[in-house]
């Protein structure tokens, strides 16, 4: 199975998905997914200080401008094994380039997480919860020489729309 291609459509709709961790809140581990397998494959130790300050993974079905599934940072009390699946649902999104290329980042809440799941859009949380993450993502390449820049931050509306455009996107790309 790959998790990438085989989840059931169902389970993938712009308001409610199962996203895949592939990153712990905390860890300085970068695995990516093996596009031809479906596994989670280690990409590099971060050279940075920084952490990843969330859960990172991707929502599957999904297809962004930057050639991969569409990333997304899971908001959870607790930090998430890789490979875990989990039900969630969009409350904003970070905007970047990275390489030339934008790479939209989701930002997510479990359903079944007690200590977010009363929150619907990002101007609920503290503001400092998104200054970490867009930090995180302004330096987390630069010893690496590598660029990437943080354009904005927008709220659950705009993250919806960046969900449908890439499961439209992976329809027009991979169920021809």
């Amino acid at each position: 199975m790959n998790i990438w291609h085989d989840i059931s459509p169902k389970r993938i709709t712009p308001n409610d998905f199962v996203a895949v961790v592939e990153i712990s809140k905390g860890s300085k581990k970068k695995y990516e997914l093996d596009k031809e397998t479906g596994l989670i494959l280690l990409d590099r130790i971060l050279y940075t200080s920084t952490h990843y300050p969330a859960n990172y993974g991707f929502i599957p079905r999904t297809y962004g401008d930057d050639l991969d599934p569409l990333d997304v940072l899971v908001l959870c009390s607790e930090p998430l094994e890789p490979h875990t699946l989990v039900r969630c649902y969009p409350i904003g999104v970070i905007s970047m380039l990275d390489g030339g290329r934008n790479d939209e980042k989701i930002i997510a809440i479990p359903f079944n997480d007690p200590t977010y799941n009363q929150y619907q859009d990002i101007n609920e949380l503290p503001t400092h919860v998104f200054d970490e993450m867009s930090h995180f993502f302004k330096v987390y390449k630069e010893l690496e020489n590598k660029e990437t820049a943080v354009k904005e931050v927008s709220g659950r509306e705009e993250a919806v729309r960046i969900i449908e455009v890439a499961l439209n996107s992976y329809v027009e790309n991979f169920c021809k």
